[in-house]
């Protein structure tokens, strides 16, 4: 089996560390659950100016690596890989990010998954020069059999795949957004997810 995974929210906690950035920089203290939309200038009330200094700050090599993992990420992904089955870690962040993003797996343990950055939401303006070491037309060429988001607007990137099972992890910004299809799952963290997986084809 071949498993996408994202990274920012799924793995770790980046929504969360936002919200510190965005009370110590523009004293706009959102609380988590108040954290209604995916486009953080819109959740937390940003001029472009300000969004793009949360952005910077958010994606220093130190800050990434700060970010604190999601309870039990690790642990299933890695009962997924000694089983044999492939994880690839498919993140928004620029390849600007690549090292520090990859540092951050290895030392949590994720060091036989691999990472790619893809352009999923062209916002890699605040790197001026951002780049992306998948592209778009590569992506397209590949097929996953379970996925595991959180951002309604990544949904798009599964059309193509119909057949893929995609387990969306419950956060503020995507309660109140319908789920595409039958073939979507809304779970509460890893825990669910194993099950959910275990439920499905008996691999774990």
């Amino acid at each position: 089996m071949r498993f996408y995974v994202d990274f920012d929210d799924c793995l770790c906690e980046t929504a969360k560390a936002f919200t510190e950035i965005a009370t110590r920089f523009f004293g706009k203290n959102v609380p988590y659950e108040e954290v209604r939309f995916f486009n953080l200038q819109e959740s937390f009330d940003l001029t472009d100016e300000e969004y793009e200094q949360l952005m910077s700050e958010g994606h220093r090599p130190e800050v990434l690596l700060s970010y604190k993992e999601t309870p039990g990420a690790s642990k299933v992904l890695n009962e997924l890989i000694d089983k044999g089955h492939e994880v690839f870690i498919i993140t928004g962040r620029p390849s600007n990010s690549f090292e520090a993003s990859r540092r951050w797996l290895d030392e949590h343990g994720l060091e036989r998954a691999t990472l790619y950055c893809l352009n999923k939401y062209g916002r890699d303006f605040f790197y001026k020069k951002g780049e992306f070491n998948l592209e778009l037309e590569d992506y397209y060429k590949m097929s996953f059999d379970y996925a595991i988001e959180d951002s309604p607007m990544a949904f798009k990137f599964f059309d193509h795949l119909p057949d893929l099972k995609v387990m969306v992890i419950d956060r503020p910004w995507n309660r109140e957004h319908e789920l595409p299809g039958s073939n979507y799952t809304r779970c509460s963290g890893w825990e669910q997810i194993k099950e959910k997986i275990m439920l499905d084809s008996h691999i774990m």
